[in-house]
């Protein structure tokens, strides 16, 4: 069995295998006979709590192919063709078995024409790791989403949805542009187990634009995940956040109880006060827990169990006081089965405090040889999921499984991380200043993500000479940093969607800084969203819509740029007003991150503005209507 896709006649993909090998003998991809093919449609437009944009239009047609071999195993591959990409899924019915294990998968991704493209190697333990540009045929394993430009112009990602019982996929090179699907396997080489014969695949799904923003403005890996599942949904809202986090990362203070310890009770009330005199949501906390003095071994965590100095009752009552939710926080250190003993209670008794946010962690290995992208840690993730939403409280993973647009089937499913957020600029080298353009055409095509912009300290003068930094990881070389400019921290709260958007700093950093305004005019709960502009790792121009509001954020790798970009957008006939926080004359990222301006003026959809960015830098604009 092969498929194929052409556009306006072009190959796009040439002929490329499909099925999967099973033990035992069991047939999954050849000497099927065709019994049957099944052509349908479908036009509709369905809504979402939040979201990029809550209204999205889901048109396909599809073909249902129904297959079956001599010893009456059924398939049916389903293939759907939307203006924006293609998705296709694997149905099985094996009669007369108790069990079926896969053990590979064959499809392929025959890409008919070289190009470039950005990705990160397969890993089946981390995504963490830096994008790379590289021609596809010199690309050997990458994790999904992939994306590529071929060389007769056409924008495409490779990835999958409607990831809820399987491995990762992940894709290996095995000849020039063709690439074979590779699953994470279970400790003993098995890539997939299911109780008898019946089984349903993620979507292979291969979004297509002519332009690279139509990869950013698609809906597709949303359009192939089920309805949502949740009986109510206003008990999710998106939220603007900050946090005890920052000083850990930084090193001026600890997720252990001692004399630098970030989550006190003092410290946490000073939180809740700054969140609620700044139009914020929420504030995290981490380290609140016993157990992370067992770092470092096999780290066992208990959720229920506060440290002495941190009163969770009094902080709760004190939040709730000032109207400020609580995102509370389960660092699992990989110890799935501690964790697993006390997921119902630990969320029962979050939601006994009033506590329906959570920021899950999984930095460290899972014991047994599990990987954290197997079918094991897939099936984990999805019981948390599904164990939150029992208690009506939402999930931002770190460490996650990648996201397939589940978010759609359980909107409490927030956010995630699943790239190198912020953090990274806290211990190492950082992130250069193209990750920035490469994250909404690649990682993001996947879903919102948490990487936690805003960072306002930028070259850390505030914290690097404190007499409480201690040096506590390993890449730490003394000269990290964060490589954009300030301008561009506040854009990347456009950019990087999250309906959880978090405000990094450390909150000193932020009191009495004139362009921290835009944080507290923004809003994470947007109504619609589009991508104006941008290249993969160039640059990129998003606007979202929140109310009667208009938010901008435009930003730039390395090079220096100007963007004529047209304010037609806007609603027709009204009068906005434009705040423009953009980068200083002098601005530049190596030299002088910190330099801003911000500016005012009156703007309609008529006119166009135009965007000028420095090295490194960026532009973030509010658009709020003027009463005439």
């Amino acid at each position: 069995m092969a498929y194929r896709i052409s556009i306006n006649d072009s190959s796009f993909i040439a002929p490329s295998q499909l099925g999967f090998e099973a033990n035992n003998g069991i047939n999954l991809y050849k000497d099927f006979q065709i019994t049957g093919t099944d052509f349908s449609t479908k036009d509709e437009v369905w809504t979402q709590p939040w979201g990029e944009n809550k209204s999205i239009r889901n048109h396909y047609n599809e073909v249902a192919i129904h297959l079956k071999d001599s010893k009456a195993t059924r398939l049916t591959i389903r293939f759907r063709a939307f203006d924006d990409g293609i998705g296709f899924r694997y149905e099985y019915q094996v009669p007369n078995i108790d069990s079926l294990f896969i053990i590979n998968e064959l499809t392929e991704f025959n890409i008919a024409n070289n190009g470039v493209s950005w990705s990160i190697p397969a890993n089946f333990e981390t995504y963490e790791l830096l994008y790379r540009t590289l021609p596809i045929n010199k690309v050997e394993t990458a994790n999904t989403p992939m994306t590529f430009k071929t060389d007769n112009d056409i924008y495409a990602s490779i990835h999958e949805a409607a990831l809820t019982d399987f491995p990762e996929m992940t894709l290996k090179q095995t000849e020039a542009c063709n690439f074979k699907s590779e699953l994470a396997p279970w400790p003993d080489g098995i890539k997939a187990r299911f109780a008898g014969g019946n089984v349903t695949t993620p979507w292979r799904t291969i979004q297509i634009a002519k332009e690279a923003v139509g990869l950013i403005n698609s809906g597709l890996i949303l359009n192939l995940n089920e309805p949502c599942a949740l009986e109510t949904t206003d008990w999710i809202k998106p939220m603007k956040y900050v946090g005890i986090w920052w000083g850990m990362h930084l090193g001026v203070e600890t997720w252990t109880m001692d004399d630098r310890h970030g989550a006190t009770t003092e410290n946490a009330k000073r939180y809740i006060d700054f969140a609620a005199a700044n139009n914020i949501e929420a504030v995290m906390f981490e380290g609140w827990n016993e157990g992370w003095e067992s770092w470092g071994g096999m780290q066992t965590f208990d959720y229920t169990k506060p440290y002495a100095d941190f009163d969770i009752v009094e902080v709760a009552r004190y939040a709730k006081e000032k109207n400020i939710q609580i995102i509370g926080h389960h660092e699992t250190g990989g110890n799935i089965p501690n964790y697993e003993r006390q997921l119902d209670k630990a969320y029962k008794w979050y939601a006994d405090l009033g506590i329906h946010s959570v920021k899950t962690g999984y930095a460290g290995a899972y014991p047994g040889g599990y990987w954290h992208h197997s079918q094991y840690g897939v099936r984990h993730y999805r019981k948390v999921v599904e164990t939150a939403a029992k208690y009506h409280t939402t999930i931002d993973a770190h460490e996650p499984i990648k996201d397939t647009g589940i978010r759609r089937t359980y909107p409490n499913m927030m956010t995630r991380e699943g790239a190198r957020g912020m953090e990274w600029n806290g211990w190492s080298e950082g992130n250069p200043p193209e990750h920035h353009e490469l994250l909404p055409f690649t990682r993001l095509l996947a879903g919102p993500m948490d990487y936690t912009p805003g960072t306002f300290d930028i070259l850390y003068e505030k914290t690097r000479n404190s007499p409480k930094r201690k040096k506590w990881n390993d890449l730490d070389k003394g000269n990290s940093r964060v490589n954009t400019t300030l301008a561009k921290q506040i854009a990347n709260w456009v950019i990087l969607y999250s309906p959880l958007q978090m405000a990094s700093d450390m909150i000193e950093n932020y009191e009495n800084h004139p362009a921290f305004q835009f944080f507290r005019d923004f809003d994470a709960d947007c109504d619609w969203s589009r991508a104006l502009a941008g290249e993969p790792g160039e640059f990129v121009v998003v606007v979202r819509k929140a109310k009667q509001n208009y938010f901008l954020g435009a930003s730039t790798n390395e090079e220096a740029r100007t963007i004529n970009i047209k304010l037609d957008f806007l609603e027709k006939g009204e009068l906005y007003k434009a705040t423009i926080y953009a980068d200083g004359k002098d601005a530049n990222w190596e030299t002088n991150p910190t330099d801003y301006q911000i500016t005012e003026q009156i703007v309609t959809a008529n006119e166009s503005l135009s965007i000028t960015m420095a090295t490194g830098g960026g532009q973030a604009i509010s658009f709020m209507p003027v009463d005439e």
